[in-house]
């Protein structure tokens, strides 16, 4: 079985940096990525876009390609969008012995002590750590700690085992932010090569954002 990755965020809109990271990781791990749109984000403020319209963003920047999917469990269940709760019910539905893989940014991983729950996260899931080449991002000692017996430096052993290892994977830097993109278009320009040209050929898509 392939490895199932989930890589989360409020998508707030998709962009091609998210795209890039996402593709990088599912060809290298040999995995099915999928992007879940977080419903009531814990450690930020609450998206713009509402999520039907964060959605149909997703469907039309992830079209024609089967490496990255949609998965919007996240979006149905109420309250704050915890990653141990996503994890949780990944881990209910596939078998005990199914490579789960949680992708995070090397900024969001150095906050993970923060997280609800963060211990729970290595008994559910392996962590891959999205890093710049030449950033090296100081951690936490409470989460160096942690890691210090999980680090791997082998993707086959996250093909091969279900959770508990962290592996740092260097991925392309793309120096797009969503938050650029939505003031791009709240002053009637357009992001042309910030995000996926499908969505600057519908005027609907980023409506949401437009001044």
């Amino acid at each position: 079985m392939k490895p199932i990755a989930i890589l989360g965020g409020t998508f707030d809109p998709i962009h091609n940096a998210h795209l890039r990271v996402a593709w990088e990781a599912a060809e290298f791990l040999d995995a099915q990525v999928r992007l879940m749109p977080v419903n009531t984000p814990p450690h930020r403020p609450a998206p713009k876009a509402s999520a039907p319209q964060r959605v149909r963003l997703l469907e039309a920047a992830l079209a024609g390609q089967d490496h990255l999917v949609l998965d919007t469990r996240e979006l149905r269940r109420a309250g704050p969008s915890y990653t141990v709760d996503t994890l949780r019910e990944l881990r209910a539905e596939t078998s005990a012995t199914q490579s789960l893989i949680l992708l995070l940014g090397a900024d969001a991983f150095a906050g993970l002590t923060t997280w609800h729950e963060w211990r729970a996260l290595f008994e559910l899931a392996h962590i891959v750590v999205l890093t710049r080449p030449g950033h090296a991002t100081p951690l936490p000692p409470e989460l160096a700690a942690e890691i210090a017996q999980r680090q791997t430096m082998t993707v086959q052993v996250l093909r091969e085992s279900a959770r508990g290892k962290v592996y740092n994977l260097p991925v392309t830097p793309l120096e797009i932010s969503a938050s650029a993109v939505r003031a791009l278009l709240a002053t009637g320009r357009e992001p042309r090569w910030l995000v996926p040209e499908v969505l600057l050929a519908d005027a609907q898509l980023l409506a949401p954002y437009r001044g």
